[in-house]
């Protein structure tokens, strides 16, 4: 059991499981969940860490978008941001890249959920490890983590 999911049961929060063999070659981690879990793109949800240089920020998007680093910095309140490198990000969430889970980081971050969250009754999210994600309400895990809803996504 992962810390995540840890947090949902202590928190009593409402979540569901869900378990995949995960491909050791594949490296496009979000939609291999969408792919094994018989999901659509818009449901299943990447976790990504960006940085300001002094600050680092969580931002929630569907796996099928690409972050928008000036809608995420205007978001967060900050002037410029562009992506953490990987090994930073799994230093400070306490989780691999691929497996990273918005969840029982090791530090809560700021962070911001892409707002189209808010027209689903559930999102997929990582549950701390590849081959794990957690499906739950987008409002109890905006509460879970203090999130604000914003669009962070390039347009199409």
């Amino acid at each position: 059991m992962t810390p995540a999911i840890k947090l949902l049961q202590k928190q009593k929060i409402a979540h569901t499981v869900h378990e995949y063999d995960h491909d050791p070659a594949n490296t496009n981690f979000g939609q291999e969940a969408v792919e094994k879990l018989g999901l659509f793109a818009h449901e299943v949800f990447k976790t990504l860490l960006a940085t300001d240089g002094r600050a680092y920020f969580v931002a929630i998007l569907p796996v099928d978008c690409r972050l928008n680093l000036k809608k995420l910095a205007a978001a967060m309140g900050v002037k410029k941001l562009q992506m953490a490198n990987p090994a930073d990000a799994e230093r400070i969430t306490g989780y691999i890249v691929g497996g990273i889970s918005p969840l029982a980081q090791k530090k809560r971050l700021k962070t911001v959920i892409h707002d189209n969250a808010k027209t689903l009754d559930k999102m997929y999210v990582s549950g701390g490890r590849r081959g794990l994600d957690i499906g739950l309400n987008p409002d109890d895990l905006a509460g879970v983590l203090s999130a604000v809803f914003a669009d962070v996504v390039d347009a199409d």
